[in-house]
């Protein structure tokens, strides 16, 4: 469908889009139609212009046309007059996607996640006089409100990281203003030197043409035909020689000289400025997607530059030894008040709040992930308490041309300490390979397959089982939402969903400690944090919501403003922070400290465990062979390695007899009321086995505790009833065989 038609005096522009109405639907939803305006501006030669047959106004607001992740085709149907067109952009990608043919230029057009403000240019020729047509609007987010959601994402990454939200080549700008603060980056300066070069160079030649002079005085010495005046302090020593017609007077005499401060600092301000115009020109050049048009135009510029600073004015003109004192020549005159305007223009600071410059900020895609870690980092931060340090290793690196972005891994990591003891670590974008991951921060995880990058993880540390024992869940932020909705709420993608799954699959935990080389789940959760709305209450009903506790796999929506749904997320990370390593372990689905399997690991072990009356509420029924669980005791605690591997249990009390043993059906985790060993491995066992006589439970010394024998080896004592290697008769403790 023709959404936005332009009739100008040498064409006609018709911008399509066969989606429109759906794209509209979604931005309305998410949005808000009263937040869908947007204000349309053009070049002189336009009959008229309209959206859907409505009329819209040079400068006035219409609804918005263009939106993120859409694809417009645009069609120019030109007048026979014109001989030759094609679509100004400064990506060479954009521009490929064009083509002029007969009289008509036609291509498409996709922002992808850029928004913001845009301009759509035409350059074309009527004979061999080239014009240029430009069309400005604003690209709209379909998710976000770009008018209030944007501006605070900005604000945020600005006040963690600032201008981490700055980029390049981009084919949105927004407005910036002077900022009292912070320093100028190369960024920055070319950005305004873009508007400005024009202005600069006119000024500069407006100076060199009609320039400011100052009398300068020189001594020297003349005869007395010679002098146009007499000075006063002479006149005596006239009289004197006034018979001698060879005497010399020494007299002094003015000239207008170029040779003033003012031009001392023209000299010095257009020599820094074509020096870094020139260093920043090379560099961009170097991306492989610049256009061949802003390539020439930058040629033309360089040239223009130089070409200034050999002109023989500057000859007699001195070198710049600074300002003595204000300089009402440099502040009013015509073409000085010029160059030392964009001279404290390129020398100042900016910041992106609305403004009358330009300047180009990441996608918001990016910006949306970066400012999720920020959100999560403060959540952290407000759930640990004022009193915690936080060790923010987080630093920026530059990136492409003269932008920066935000440290990976070890890079990026926040530590969360309280009283010295580390309580959480937040890491911005690990990548775990096929080798140890390349995150000092994480060196236990490790990735068998394929690389994996989540965008956020998480990790808790928790001291009640083990000392620095660390729970990790990750988080993925995603800037798209599902077509469907759950009950008028948002949903996240089934992609996104499906992806945390193979997170938690694919990233594994090895300790490497005492020759322990095997692999272990490590993931405990996997959460997407995308830009949905909907009401709170109805989104703590959402399928992705509810997920979190079956599978610790799901989804929040995090979007700026919105006050309410981020509780939700508080609230999660805050039980997260708060549960016991038991209580979380126990909810996991299978995690470190935690087994389910049929088959039997090559490694099993299979034990004798005397029964600890204190824990286990009847051990009648556990050697009766009816119960459904054992707890070990205290020296079974201090003996046993890794539970994952115990699959047969022989019950026995302090001296008694072996009656027959347990299959083990899932090792666990218990929290009881003990000082010493409040931490205990529960075992479900089933399918009891009896032995047809009882075998005798041996005294031996504490010495030979924890002998172990293979699998065949404990069935066949079992089966003989004879127990060859015993622990001591009334220990709490486990026995290996």
């Amino acid at each position: 469908m023709e959404l936005l038609t332009i009739h100008h005096e040498d064409f006609t522009m018709y911008v399509e889009c066969s989606k429109y109405e759906s794209i509209w639907g979604k931005a309305v939803r998410n949005v808000g139609k009263e937040n869908l305006l947007t204000t349309y501006t053009w070049t002189d030669g336009v009959k008229s212009a309209t959206i859907n047959d409505e009329p819209i106004e040079n400068g006035g607001q219409a609804k918005a046309v263009f939106f993120d992740n859409t694809e417009y085709p645009i069609w120019v149907e030109f007048g026979s007059h014109v001989s030759k067109a094609q679509f100004g952009s400064m990506l060479q990608t954009d521009n490929d996607r064009f083509s002029f043919r007969g009289h008509t230029l036609a291509g498409f057009i996709n922002y992808g996640n850029e928004i913001g403000r845009s301009e759509l240019q035409i350059t074309y020729n009527i004979g061999k006089e080239q014009k240029l047509f430009k069309l400005g609007y604003e690209v709209l987010s379909t998710k976000l409100n770009y008018h209030e959601h944007w501006k605070k994402i900005i604000e945020d990454i600005e006040a963690e990281y600032r201008m981490l939200s700055l980029d390049y080549m981009k084919r949105t700008f927004h407005g910036f203003s002077p900022d009292t603060k912070g320093d100028t980056p190369e960024l920055i300066w070319w950005s305004i030197f873009a508007g400005e070069q024009e202005k600069f160079v006119k000024a500069c030649r407006s100076i060199i043409e009609r320039p400011r002079h100052r009398l300068r005085g020189y001594e020297v010495y003349l005869r007395a035909d010679k002098l146009k005046r007499v000075p006063t302090n002479i006149e005596n020593e006239l009289a004197e020689h006034r018979r001698e017609q060879a005497h010399l007077y020494r007299v002094e005499e003015h000239i207008q000289s170029n040779d003033t401060q003012e031009n001392r600092f023209l000299k010095y301000a257009l020599s820094q400025i074509a020096t870094k115009y020139e260093m920043l020109k090379k560099r961009i050049e170097a991306i492989k997607n610049t256009s061949a048009s802003l390539k020439q135009e930058m040629d033309e510029v360089e040239k223009t530059l130089k070409h200034l600073q050999r002109n023989p004015f500057f000859r007699t003109v001195g070198k710049f030894k600074g300002m003595n004192q204000e300089s009402l020549v440099l502040q009013k005159a015509t073409g000085y008040s010029q160059v030392y305007r964009t001279w404290n223009l390129l020398r100042r600071a900016y910041s992106l709040n609305d403004g009358i410059y330009r300047l180009q900020s990441k996608d918001i895609a990016t910006l949306y992930e970066i400012w999720c870690f920020i959100e999560v980092s403060h959540i952290v931060k407000e759930l640990l308490g004022e009193e915690v340090d936080v060790d923010h290793r987080n630093r920026m690196e530059m990136s492409g041309v003269f932008t920066w972005e935000l440290g990976k891994g070890e890079h990026s990591r926040i530590l969360f300490r309280k009283d010295g003891i580390e309580l959480a670590e937040l890491v911005y974008n690990p990548k775990h390979t096929d080798k140890e991951n390349d995150s000092i921060s994480m060196e236990h995880l490790v990735v068998p397959t394929v690389a994996q990058k989540p965008d956020i993880v998480l990790q808790l540390t928790k001291d009640d089982i083990e000392k620095g024992m660390k729970m990790t869940y990750l988080f993925d932020a995603k800037y798209r939402i599902n077509d469907r909705t759950d009950a008028g709420v948002d949903t996240p993608p089934d992609d996104a969903i499906n992806q945390m799954h193979r997170y938690r699959d694919a990233i594994y935990y090895k300790d490497n400690k005492g020759g322990d080389t095997s692999l272990k789940k490590e993931v405990i959760g996997g959460y997407i944090l995308f830009p949905g709305n909907g009401d709170p209450t109805e989104v703590a009903r959402a399928k992705f919501q509810q997920s979190l506790d079956e599978v610790n796999i799901g989804a929040f929506p995090l979007r700026p403003n919105d006050e309410e749904n981020r509780k939700l997320l508080v609230h999660f990370i805050n039980e997260l922070i708060d549960k016991a390593s038991t209580e979380i372990l126990e909810d996991t689905i299978p995690q470190k400290g935690l087994y389910y399997s049929t088959d039997e690991p090559k490694n099993a072990v299979y034990m004798i465990l005397t029964i600890d009356k204190d824990v286990n509420d009847d051990e009648n029924a556990i050697m009766n062979g009816t119960a459904e669980s054992i707890i070990m005791g205290r020296k079974g605690m201090e003996e046993a390695n890794d539970i994952q591997t115990i699959r047969y249990i022989a019950p026995i009390i302090p001296g008694g007899h072996i009656k027959g043993y347990y299959k083990v059906a899932k090792a666990n985790l218990k929290q009881i009321e003990d000082s010493d060993y409040p931490i205990r491995i529960k075992f479900d066992v089933t399918e009891w086995q009896q032995l047809e006589k009882p075998a005798k439970f041996g005294m031996v010394r504490a010495a030979y505790r924890g002998f172990c024998k293979t699998r065949e080896e404990f069935f066949k004592l079992c089966k003989e009833q004879a127990i060859n290697v015993t622990g001591v008769a009334g220990a709490t403790g486990a026995t290996c065989f």
